[in-house]
């Protein structure tokens, strides 16, 4: 029977819907060029820096681990195209940041985490940029780690032993919980850690990959099946 010490939480898609986190923030960002840089928006629409990061994206193949290099060459780029100064992405990418923190916690989330606290040591890894102290959430977690940090991502294995080893435990110690069947569990299932499925959304498991240990809708009966 396994021993575990240690529950590892994605964020994005996870703990907050990330469409409607990711919308809000480049709706901010967009009205803030169309009042502070208006030339942007006379020459780009929403849809046009969407493509644009991800033509940046295939541009740094080896930077696709992260994300907030991408989006700042995004804004260096469309800066120089339309004659401001390069500098401005280090702004615009403040503002990004502050409304892609700017999160919707699903209902179940902080009970979920403080009931989990007292049994078992919390740590979070995500692929994207979420800064959990802006949130409100770093309180619940010893251990914080982004693939930028890491220098890779997600469904590379060696994320997952990275995280152990600074974490001080084995893989057979730790619990990953996700949403992303392949991401959360499959992946860190090949270096030997448990695994739960966060199916919010009532999708079908891939019929490719071996079933998680645990699939639940939310937090909730994950925090009841833990402490039992």
């Amino acid at each position: 029977m396994r021993h575990i010490t240690t529950i590892i939480f994605d964020l994005d898609d996870t703990l907050w819907d990330l469409p409607q986190v990711i919308a809000h923030a480049e709706n901010t960002i967009y009205q803030w060029f169309a009042l502070h840089y208006p030339t942007i928006t006379q020459r780009f629409d929403r849809e046009d820096l969407r493509r644009l990061r991800n033509d940046i994206g295939r541009e740094f193949p080896d930077m696709g681990h992260d994300l907030m290099f991408l989006r700042e060459q995004t804004y260096r780029r469309i800066a120089l195209e339309c004659g401001y100064p390069e500098s401005l992405y280090k702004d615009a990418f403040a503002v990004f940041q502050q409304a892609r923190n700017e999160v919707e916690l699903y209902p179940d989330v902080e009970p979920a985490l403080h009931t989990l606290g007292r049994n078992y040591r919390l740590l979070a890894l995500s692929n994207g940029n979420a800064d959990l102290a802006a949130i409100g959430l770093d309180s619940h977690f010893e251990g914080i780690y982004s693939a930028r940090e890491l220098g890779r991502a997600k469904p590379d294995p060696r994320v997952f032993l990275a995280v152990c080893q600074e974490a001080g435990i084995t893989p057979d110690e730790a619990l990953h919980v996700g949403d992303d069947p392949h991401n959360d569990v499959a992946a860190p299932r090949l270096v030997g850690m448990d695994t739960a499925w966060v199916n919010r959304r009532s999708k079908s498991w891939p019929a490719d990959l071996a079933e998680p240990r645990y699939e639940v809708s939310d937090l909730s009966p994950l925090a009841v099946m833990l402490n039992a």
